[in-house]
């Protein structure tokens, strides 16, 4: 399922979630190529997230093969700020795409309930939450791990329990045929976790190619961190201001 969009009004401009876009599309277009062979695995030898390296498991000058004639060589050098720097790096275009989509979608009414900065610090403990489920699922992993996914699986927990009635108008592939429909986001983000979780399992999803743990450990912090990061007064002004979308949604 792919979200169209989401009846659910916000009270403020979402400039922190404009400012995230922004910043994952500048990194995309000047850092790595926008997709250009040479750019993009320079970026992900130097600021994608490794386990293995991080925790120092696999030896240095483990070579990781990138494409062809292009690889990373692991120098053992400190990596804490790959912690960070992995959530601002893309794949492909429709990884960039797709992640900016859903941020788009859902970020605007989770910072709404939060303010700009807390959304911000909120999101940068969701990357760490995403990348910590990484590295305790697969510690030995040397797969550059890349994407927002994580972090924005934070905002689509958040999302799923203060909005769980809001409907989001969804995408639907049936063989040949797409069709619409609208969804409450409790089922279709619930949905999504649960693809997440079962991925994840290796006799399911097969060689770890995607961070599914990194997807499901954001979605868990996200719907953990909400009701205490979220500000009782905006969300108050929010049930003042409509409150037909405040009964509906149940904020």
């Amino acid at each position: 399922m792919f979200p169209i969009r989401d009846e659910n009004p916000t009270l403020r401009t979402p400039v922190a979630t404009i400012g995230l876009i922004v910043v994952n599309l500048f990194v995309w277009m000047f850092v790595q190529g926008a997709g250009s062979d040479v750019p993009l695995a320079r970026s992900l030898c130097l600021y994608s997230l490794i386990p293995g390296e991080l925790l120092n498991i696999v030896p240095v000058g483990t070579r990781i093969d990138l494409a062809e004639n292009m690889a990373c060589v692991l120098d053992g050098k400190d990596g804490l700020s790959t912690l960070i720097t992995h959530a601002f790096l893309h794949g492909g275009w429709f990884h960039i795409i797709s992640n900016l989509w859903f941020l788009w979608i859902f970020g605007d009414n989770v910072e709404d309930a939060m303010g700009p900065f807390r959304f911000l610090g909120f999101y940068a403990v969701c990357i760490l939450a995403a990348a910590a489920a990484q590295i305790f699922a697969d510690p030995a992993a040397i797969t550059p791990m890349v994407g927002a996914s994580g972090a924005i699986g934070g905002v689509m927990g958040a999302y799923a329990r203060l909005y769980p009635r809001a409907y989001v108008h969804t995408l639907i592939p049936l063989g040949f045929f797409i069709t619409t429909a609208a969804i409450p986001a409790v089922y279709m983000l619930g949905y999504w976790f649960f693809i997440q979780l079962i991925s994840a399992v290796p006799a399911v999803g097969g060689p770890a190619q995607i961070a599914f743990w990194a997807h499901a450990g954001g979605f868990v912090a996200g719907l953990l961190l909400i009701k205490p990061i979220s500000r009782q007064d905006y969300i108050d002004e929010h049930n003042r201001l409509m409150p037909n979308q405040s009964a509906k949604y149940r904020l």
